[in-house]
C-alpha cells in the first residue's frame, strides 16, 4: 500500500541538510574548545605569597625568586609570621615564607593541590640554597682562620606548615573541586524542567524558589553531613548552594519567558560553556590567561565555587563579591520572568478580537 502524496514528509533540501551537519560539527568544536582551552592555556604564574623577615634576608630571597622563578610568585612583604597567617586565612595570599633562625614555608592546602605542590617545591629550593650558603660561609671562615679546620655547617631545615588544611574527609580536595559541577548542572536541570513543566510566570517563580530552598538544604546536607566535603556552618553552606541553584534556574526560566525556547539555550551556553570552564574551580584564578580568570568570577559557576570554598575553609575571607554576583544573576532572572509574564498578557490581549472581548464583558 503506497502512502498518499499529500501525507508524505518532504525531503530536506540538500543545502539545509549540509548546513545542519556543518553547524553540528561547529557546535561540537566550540564545546571542546570551551572546556579544553582554559586548561591548555593555563600556566603557573602570579601566585600571591607573603614574605616575613629582616630586610636583608627578604631582599636576598626576593632576588633569588626573581632570578629562578621569575613571574611565578607575586610577593608581598609583611611584618611578621602572624601577619602572614592572617593574610592566608583571608585569602589575600596563598602562602608565605617566614625567614629567620628557623625558616618556614606556610601553605594552605584548602587553596588546592596545585598551589600546595608549588609551595612545597619552593621550601625544598630554599632549604637547598640555605644549606649551600651556610656551607660556603663555614668554608670561608675556615680558610680565613676564623674557624678551626673540620668545622661543619649546621643543617638547616625549612619547615612546611599547613595553615588551612583540608578536612580529613576530603584530604586531597577532590570532592570540593567536583562539587562545583553539580551546582551548575543542578541549576540547569531545574531551570529546564520548570520551563517545560510549569505553566504560569508566578507559578514558575514559586517553583524556582522552592527548588533553590530544597536543593540547597539537600545538596549541602549530602556534601557536608554525608561526605564531609563542605565544612563550617551548615546554614550558610545551604544558603550559598541554594542561591547558586536559584540563580542559574531563575536565569534560564527568565530567558525562556522573554525569548522562548531559545532562552534555554542562552542560559545553558552562559553557564555551562562560558561560566563553568572559566570558574577556576580546579586551579587558581591567576593560572588562567588574563583576564579570563577574573571574568569567570562574574558568572554563576565561578562565584558559587569561590563562595563555597571560602565558607568552608576561609571564613575570614571577604565573600561579599560572590554573594553579590549570585544575587545579581538571581535578580536578572526574576525580572525576566516578570517581564515575560506581562509580555504574555499583552500578546493574549492583542489576540482577542474586539467584538469577542466586548461580548465577554456583557452580563448574561
Amino acid at each position: 500500500m503506497t502512502t498518499p502524496a499529500s501525507t508524505r514528509i518532504p525531503h530536506t533540501p540538500w543545502g539545509r541538510a549540509l548546513a545542519i551537519a556543518v553547524a553540528a560539527a561547529v557546535i561540537v568544536a566550540v564545546v571542546l574548545l570551551a572546556f579544553v582551552w582554559p586548561t591548555m592555556t593555563s600556566s603557573v604564574k602570579d601566585v600571591p605569597i607573603a614574605i616575613a623577615g629582616d630586610s636583608a634576608q627578604v631582599a636576598t630571597v626576593q632576588k633569588t625568586l626573581k632570578q629562578k622563578t621569575d613571574g611565578v610568585f607575586a610577593v608581598t612583604e609583611v611584618s611578621s609570621r602572624a601577619d602572614a597567617v592572617d593574610r592566608i586565612r583571608t585569602r589575600d595570599v596563598y602562602g608565605a615564607i617566614v625567614l629567620g633562625q628557623k625558616p618556614e614555608v606556610l601553605t594552605a592546602s584548602a587553596n588546592g593541590a596545585a598551589v600546595s605542590q608549588i609551595l612545597g617545591q619552593l621550601a625544598g629550593q630554599l632549604q637547598t640554597q640555605a644549606n649551600a650558603q651556610a656551607a660556603a660561609a663555614v668554608q670561608q671562615a675556615v680558610a680565613s682562620g676564623a674557624a678551626p679546620a673540620g668545622t661543619v655547617a649546621p643543617t638547616i631545615t625549612v619547615t612546611v606548615t599547613d595553615v588551612v588544611p583540608l578536612a580529613s574527609t576530603d584530604a586531597r580536595g577532590l570532592g570540593l573541586t567536583a562539587a562545583s559541577f553539580p551546582l551548575v548542572l543542578g541549576g540547569l536541570v531545574g531551570g529546564i524542567l520548570i520551563s517545560f513543566l510549569v505553566a504560569g510566570s508566578w507559578r514558575r517563580l514559586v517553583a524556582v524558589t522552592a527548588y533553590g530552598i530544597v536543593g540547597g538544604l539537600g545538596i549541602a546536607g549530602i556534601m557536608q553531613a554525608g561526605f564531609g566535603v563542605l565544612q563550617g556552618d551548615y546554614g550558610m553552606n545551604a544558603l550559598a548552594v541554594g542561591l547558586a541553584m536559584f540563580a542559574t534556574a531563575s536565569f534560564i526560566v527568565g530567558m525562556n519567558a522573554l525569548i522562548g525556547r531559545a532562552g534555554i539555550a542562552v542560559g545553558g551556553v552562559l553557564t555551562m560553556l562560558v561560566g563553568n570552564p572559566l570558574s577556576s574551580a580546579a586551579q587558581p584564578i591567576q593560572f588562567m590567561l588574563s583576564p579570563w580568570g577574573e571574568i569567570g568570577q562574574w558568572f554563576m559557576p565561578g562565584a558559587s565555587a569561590t563562595l563555597v570554598r571560602d565558607l568552608s575553609y576561609f571564613p575570614d575571607a571577604d565573600t561579599l563579591f560572590p554573594w553579590l554576583v549570585l544575587i545579581g544573576w538571581s535578580v536578572v532572572g526574576v525580572i525576566a520572568m516578570v517581564a515575560g509574564h506581562f509580555r504574555d498578557q499583552e500578546v493574549v490581549a492583542a489576540a482577542v478580537p474586539e467584538h469577542e472581548d466586548s461580548r465577554v464583558l456583557q452580563p448574561a
